[in-house]
């Protein structure tokens, strides 16, 4: 799940600000990068994903039928 969550998080960050992220140092550009992608994962996206699969569980897990 955690990929889930990361992966398409810093995907979108990098596109949306790489021109301007290009012109930092690799370290300041990490430091920005992490702290606007945390947040976004631990209170926006995480949540979500639990509760998705806490439905999926209910279900019976996979292949309970249709979402």
């Amino acid at each position: 799940m955690i990929w889930i969550a990361v992966f398409p998080t810093l995907t979108v960050i990098n596109v949306a600000f790489g021109d301007w992220l290009a012109t930092l140092h690799p370290v300041l550009r990490t430091l920005v990068v992490v702290t606007v992608a945390v947040p976004i994962v631990i209170y926006g996206i995480m949540p979500n994903l639990h509760r998705l699969r806490a439905r999926l569980i209910a279900r019976g897990g996979r292949g309970g039928g249709p979402l």
